[in-house]
Formats: C-alpha cells, sequence, structure tokens
C-alpha cells in the first residue's frame, strides 16, 4: 500500500451533494467490520449508522443521552449503544476502557457528534464548550482508542464543517476568555477537527491508518438546537413558519451524511489521507472570492496541525504518539 500524501484536489469521484450514504455503499460489504460513531443516534448520525449497519458493519454508538440513542437506533441491527460525554475527559476515558477491554479492533471511526454556535458555556477546567466537546474530546477518545484503532489500519473521519471558513485557530485565546463569539467559536472547533485530520494522518500513515476531514452539507437537524427560530428566519433558511425557504441549498440527513460514510468505507481513498473532503470527494483549496466552498488553508497547514496536536495533548493529558 502506498502512503503518500494526498493532494487536495478533487479525484472526480463519481459522487455528488445529492449522493445518499445508501447510494456510496452500493456495493460494499461491511460484514465483520466494526465501526465507532460519535453522534450516532441523531441527525446525520443516526443515518450514518444506519447504512453501516445496512451493509453488515457492526456499529458502537457512544452517547451522551444512552435512552434517547437507543430510542432513535430502535430496529436497526448489529448496534450497540454506550455512555460517553466527549465534554468531560473522565467519560471519555471510561469509555475507551471499557471498550479497550472488549478486546475488539476497530476499522471505522467517525468522530461525528458535535455542538454549534452555543451560549457562552464553560466545561472541565473552564473550557470553552464547542473547542472543548468537537475537538478535544475526540483527540482524547482517538488517542485512548489506538490501541483498538491500529492493529486493523482504520480510517478515522473527522466531521468537520465549511463554518471551518470563519475562523482559524485562536492561539492567544482558544477558550474564548474574552469577546466571545458563538459563531466564531464554532468555526475554531470545525478548523481543529479538519487540523486533527491532517496531524493523525501523518502519525498514523506508516502503520495503515488514515485520517481525513469533511463538510457534510448544510442539514437542518438537531445540530440547530441552540439556535433561535427568529436567527434562522434572518439568515434565511425557514419562513415563521418554520418551512425550507430554498430547499436546493440544504441536503436531506440521507445525503449529509454520504460524505462522511464515503470517506470510512471507499476504496477510492485507498492510500489516501489527511485531506478535507465535500460532496463525496476531495475538496479543492477556498477560492479567493470569499465563498464558503473547499478548505481554507488555515485548516490544512501541517504546521498549525502539529501545534495543535501539542496543545491538545498538554491540555487532556493524552498522546498515543508520545516517546
Amino acid at each position: 500500500m502506498s502512503y503518500r500524501t494526498t493532494p487536495q484536489h478533487k479525484l472526480g469521484s463519481g459522487f455528488g451533494a445529492r449522493s445518499t450514504a445508501d447510494d456510496v455503499l452500493a456495493g460494499i460489504d461491511l460484514t465483520g467490520r466494526l465501526a465507532l460513531v460519535t453522534g450516532g443516534y441523531s441527525g446525520i448520525g443516526v443515518e450514518t449508522t444506519r447504512a453501516l449497519a445496512k451493509a453488515g458493519a457492526q456499529v458502537v454508538v457512544p452517547a451522551r443521552r444512552v435512552d434517547a440513542a437507543r430510542e432513535n437506533l430502535a430496529g436497526i441491527d448489529g448496534v450497540e449503544v454506550d455512555e460517553l460525554d466527549l465534554a468531560d475527559l473522565d467519560s471519555v476515558r471510561a469509555f475507551a476502557e471499557r471498550f479497550l477491554a472488549s478486546g475488539r479492533s476497530l476499522d471505522m471511526v467517525i468522530d461525528s457528534a458535535a455542538v454549534m454556535a452555543c451560549p457562552e458555556t464553560r466545561v472541565g477546567p473552564g473550557w470553552e464548550a464547542q473547542f472543548a466537546t468537537n475537538h478535544l474530546g475526540h483527540f482524547a477518545l482517538v488517542n485512548r482508542l489506538w490501541p483498538a484503532i491500529e492493529p486493523g489500519g482504520a480510517r478515522v473521519v473527522a466531521v468537520s464543517s465549511s463554518g471551518h471558513h470563519r475562523s482559524p485557530v485562536h492561539w492567544d485565546d482558544v477558550h474564548w476568555r474574552s469577546d466571545y463569539d458563538k459563531w466564531e467559536a464554532y468555526g475554531q472547533a470545525k478548523t481543529a477537527n479538519a487540523l486533527f485530520a491532517v496531524h493523525l494522518d501523518r502519525l498514523g500513515r506508516e502503520c495503515g491508518v488514515r485520517a481525513f476531514s469533511l463538510h457534510p452539507g448544510g442539514i437542518l437537524t438537531p445540530l440547530q438546537r441552540h439556535l433561535a427560530k427568529q436567527e434562522m428566519v434572518e439568515r434565511g433558511w425557514i419562513d415563521e413558519d418554520g418551512n425550507l425557504l430554498h430547499p436546493e441549498a440544504f441536503k436531506t440527513p440521507q445525503q449529509g451524511a454520504a460524505t462522511q460514510v464515503w470517506a470510512a468505507t471507499s476504496p477510492q481513498l485507498d492510500g489516501m489521507g489527511g485531506v478535507y473532503l465535500e460532496d463525496c470527494d476531495i475538496a479543492g483549496p477556498a477560492p479567493a472570492d470569499g465563498a464558503r466552498v473547499g478548505v481554507k488553508e488555515w485548516a490544512t497547514d501541517p504546521e498549525q496541525a502539529a501545534r495543535l496536536w501539542a496543545l491538545s495533548a498538554e491540555l487532556t493529558g493524552v498522546d498515543a504518539f508520545a516517546a
């Protein structure tokens, strides 16, 4: 297998913005494969879990709301639910210990859970909640699960967003202790997801572990739970009755799940990694006109990725690659 650096430009995958998770899995048999999907019981996560299980995979869904997860996933065979709160590093450690005790190896890890544009919230030792949950929790989880990720040469998929266009990492104040802006803080967290994949791929590729980040597309799901209806009206997403104003601008949950499922399973990506994806293909660089397509340079910079990894290891006290 080749471990080359993957260029950040389109492959011509044959899929697109309207492809569904079932479309990208057509002809792919995941029998005997084990996937872990954070957030796999809500929004596009449910559709990710459903599609992987339908293709034959066993799916572990760690959940902060275990009862809700079991209810939402009822009727889907091959799924197990366990407790995990990504904002609580003790919970992350406990989940990882339980999983490792099972002696199983993972073939896919999809870090899909997220919070978006929440009011200023502090977790742990005063960390900003979006950076802590979306990035640091997943960073700690993947590093603690490394003994189960490495043996099978798993793919690790970090679900970022076009929201990363809003902000690079604020190195002087990653926890937004002053001038909190919910959208910029979300943007920073999504940039962090992309940078995490860049450096994990660099560290893991020699043992066959590859990592990707992606924008799933615009989808109205419970991810918007922190947004007031009026804010969504003002943004032109919905009308006063809650109806989509521009349905063509949004994906269905089944379409929204497609890129992360493609990232985790597609043979088209064999030997590749460390890149940002959108619409079931590798994304190109962001255009100079400011359009929120493609990927910003600050989300793929290997030096910033290494810096973020070091900071994250320091903050969480976890680093599977520490000497």
